[in-house]
């Protein structure tokens, strides 16, 4: 009896731990917008060299996305602002194998879609750093 009452509280904690996560996430950047807080870390590419790295402006992407605002969101970083319905997906879909399973396993992509997105952030990352009249 004992036993089966720490399964039940571990399989609870084990659903309730991602959502739980995502949403004290959503809290700080709906709390702490990018522009106005200081403890988000800051892109050492961008640091470094000054170009920008594709993942740069996603944390104010995400942050404008939760309040709604789309064109914001796609200024600060358009692949981040479009791959996300991807990124959802791929979390459901993980989200539902940890409910189901008892041991975890990572759903694997195809190896085409791992390349596929490598080059696009590739050719984001080109695009985004060429000058505005060359574009």
């Amino acid at each position: 009896m004992i036993r089966s009452a720490q399964d039940r509280v571990a399989a609870t904690l084990r659903a309730a731990a991602p959502v739980a996560l995502l949403t004290a996430g959503a809290a700080v950047l709906l709390r702490f917008p990018p522009g106005d807080s200081t403890f988000y870390p800051q892109c050492p590419i961008f640091a470094a060299l000054h170009l920008e790295c594709p993942g740069c402006g996603g944390t104010r992407a995400l942050a404008s996305l939760l309040h709604g605002h789309v064109s914001e969101a796609l200024h600060f970083n358009a692949m981040i602002t479009l791959m996300l319905p991807f990124a959802l997906a791929y979390g459901i879909a993980c989200y539902r194998r940890l409910l189901r399973d008892k041991i975890f396993r990572w759903p694997q992509l195809p190896m085409t879609a791992i390349y596929t997105a490598t080059a696009a952030a590739g050719l984001f990352a080109i695009l985004r750093n060429l000058p505005a009249q060359w574009l």
